[in-house]
């Protein structure tokens, strides 16, 4: 990659972001016929303004598309490459059927090891170590799948159950880094195998991560459907108990469901979704982590705040930072990648109303939270470079000195 012109990078890209040159085209604000000639080169991209818009329309880093990739750093913190990708890749392309593969792992660990390893990896994800969890995952799909095939007896449920965690970790994980189609497979993937581990709840939040693969990937209506639809079939009531962990489930699918009808600018079906998981939120009582939901009173109000700010209201959502989020206790008790990912919609909120220097500065808090939930995702780097462009002068020297970081310039 390092050695293609520009234009064949950018092409590269778009390809792997499922775009047409006319969809591309009309991101960008610019013809069919501008993008076909920068793809072949015969017109060179000189301007770093433009690129960089190229760079937020692909979702990715402008020094992938300048041949220079962030060089892995001792801290751990590179988030993803392209040789990590084409191993999850390998990894969740693989089938039970192909006894070849399982010659790559003769002695799975067993049930007790993976269920440490997968517990594991869950941490790693809710810390936002994002770069350490893309290198462990092509191994831990590899062990999880074998033992999947071959456990049978009482223990298949189990084993089951472990590989659908498995596969929802790396659909999180995916989506975070900007791979949204392997996101999606991996949520797929995880919805048919907890068909297998008969745990309805472990089905439930496979729903949701599949319909944030799909709110990813531009699908905005079938989020909403997917998500509530099995929402009303798990709700509370009726031959359905009330446990923490059912009301954490069903409140989670109701709160992704409002995320996507936010992003349909859909207010009064977010309106109800969110009432929904509040009257979940009620009855659970507080906040807690069951089935790796983090849902909760807390966790609500994040996402009533991220919803404003799909919504176009930016001012509501710093106004539920300011008077509900950052009021309680429940904020600083939550997870570093809720904490940041929270950061990031609250910087989104503030560009709205034009006050940039607080969205850079929510941006820098978010960093001190969790450095790749900033740094590693695409929709990061896109408020960092709507920041600095709308900026008059220099930016404050913590803004200037993150984007630095992240490789973001004007």
């Amino acid at each position: 990659m390092d050695e293609l012109p520009i234009g064949r990078r950018v092409a590269y890209w778009r390809g792997r972001r499922k775009m047409s040159q006319q969809v591309f085209a009309d991101r960008l604000g610019k013809s069919k016929s501008w993008v076909d000639k920068v793809e072949r080169g015969v017109r060179r991209l000189d301007k770093f303004s433009v690129l960089y818009e190229i760079a937020d329309v692909l979702q990715l880093d402008a020094q992938l598309l300048l041949g220079k990739a962030p060089e892995r750093q001792p801290d751990g913190l590179t988030c993803i490459d392209e040789v990590e990708v084409d191993e999850i890749r390998s990894a969740l392309e693989r089938y039970d059927s192909m006894s070849s593969f399982f010659a790559t792992a003769p002695h799975p660990p067993s049930l007790a090891e993976m269920a440490k390893s997968v517990n594991h990896a869950w941490l790693t994800f809710q810390y936002a170590r994002y770069g350490v969890l893309s290198r462990a995952l092509p191994k831990l799909l590899r062990d999880a799948q074998a033992l999947d095939s071959l456990t049978g007896g009482d223990d298949a449920g189990k084993a089951a159950h472990l590989l659908g965690q498995v596969y929802q970790i790396a659909s999180s994980a995916l989506r975070k880094l900007g791979e949204y189609e392997l996101a999606w497979l991996a949520a797929d993937r995880s919805m048919a195998v907890s068909q297998r581990a008969d745990d309805p709840l472990l089905a439930g939040v496979a729903t949701f991560r599949v319909g944030n693969a799909l709110l990813a990937l531009g699908r905005a209506r079938p989020a909403l459907e997917v998500n509530v639809s099995v929402a009303n079939r798990l709700a509370p009531g009726g031959a359905n108990d009330a446990t923490p962990a059912r009301l954490s489930v069903y409140g989670m699918l109701l709160l992704q469901g409002a995320m996507a009808a936010a992003r349909m600018g859909d207010n009064n079906t977010v309106k109800d979704l969110i009432n929904g998981a509040q009257e979940a939120a009620d009855r659970l009582g507080g906040d807690q982590n069951l089935y790796w939901t983090s849902f909760g009173p807390t966790n609500l109000e994040l996402h009533r705040a991220a919803a404003a700010v799909e919504l176009g209201e930016g001012g509501n959502a710093v106004q539920t930072h300011e008077q509900t989020i950052m009021r309680g206790d429940g904020f600083n008790a939550l997870l570093p990648e809720r904490r940041a990912h929270h950061m990031l919609d609250l910087a989104r909120g503030f560009a709205q109303i034009g006050d940039l220097e607080r969205a850079g500065e929510a941006l820098v808090d978010g960093d001190r939270l969790a450095p790749s939930e900033i740094r590693c995702r695409p929709i990061a780097h896109e408020v960092m470079s709507n920041v600095l462009r709308r900026t008059r002068g220099a930016p404050p020297a913590p803004i200037a000195e993150l984007a630095e970081h992240m490789g973001v310039g004007v």
